[in-house]
């Protein structure tokens, strides 16, 4: 078995362990495995490619890091965790906007509409929740629309299976992220944990599978 393989191997066993882990509340999983689902997608990007665009490499680095502050309890370390995470997503737009030429503004204004109306919708419902963290959370929702903004303009414009990948895993983020802030402001539910995870594990790796298209 390559190197390929086992890295490969390693991040679905993480993955699976650790929702295991959060399907029946089981911290010792959580805590042992979640921390190793970035790391092994980190070590798959690097024995696959020769030739590694570095600005992903630190993506998934800052997402390590998110990863590892959030297993931890307080307002503190979910502030922290956030900014690592805001810091890949503006990473991630980096390598979207350096594929894209030129967009029309009619494109820019069509890609824009559906992400402006999911972050309007949900900050409207979770204001009354947010009391301090309302200006970090705005911040961080507008950056991961911009991400979802900028994939979808360079999918309407290349129609590329490298876009369209990009594209699921911006919209699959979007709608982790979004799971997760409202089982944490406004509704908490086991079954949005679950969901949280299992969404976030499916956008890194959809963004993973477009990222090694890039080279060849």
């Amino acid at each position: 078995m390559n190197k390929i393989k086992i890295a490969f191997l390693f991040f679905i066993i993480a993955s699976v362990l650790d929702i295991v882990g959060i399907i029946f509340k089981i911290p010792l999983l959580i805590y042992v495995f979640k921390p190793l689902i970035i790391l092994s997608l980190l070590f798959l990007y690097v024995f696959s490619l020769h030739k590694r665009l570095k600005w992903y490499v630190i993506a998934l680095e800052f997402s390590f890091f998110g990863d590892v502050l959030l297993l931890f309890n307080g307002e503190l370390f979910f502030i922290l965790g956030l900014i690592s995470f805001l810091l890949a997503h503006i990473l991630f737009i980096k390598i979207v906007i350096d594929r894209i030429q030129k967009a029309k503004l009619s494109i820019v204004l069509a890609a824009s509409i559906p992400f402006l109306l999911i972050f309007g919708l949900l900050m409207t419902t979770l204001k009354d929740s947010l009391n301090q963290l309302l200006i970090p959370v705005i911040i961080y929702g507008l950056v991961i629309s911009i991400f979802g903004t900028v994939a979808l303009i360079d999918f309407l414009k290349t129609k590329s299976k490298l876009s369209l990948l990009m594209l699921i895993g911006a919209v699959v983020f979007i709608i982790s992220d979004a799971t997760l802030a409202i089982n944490k402001f406004y509704s908490p539910a086991h079954l949005f944990e679950i969901l949280v995870m299992v969404t976030y594990v499916l956008a890194q790796y959809f963004i993973f599978k477009s990222m090694l298209l890039v080279k060849k």
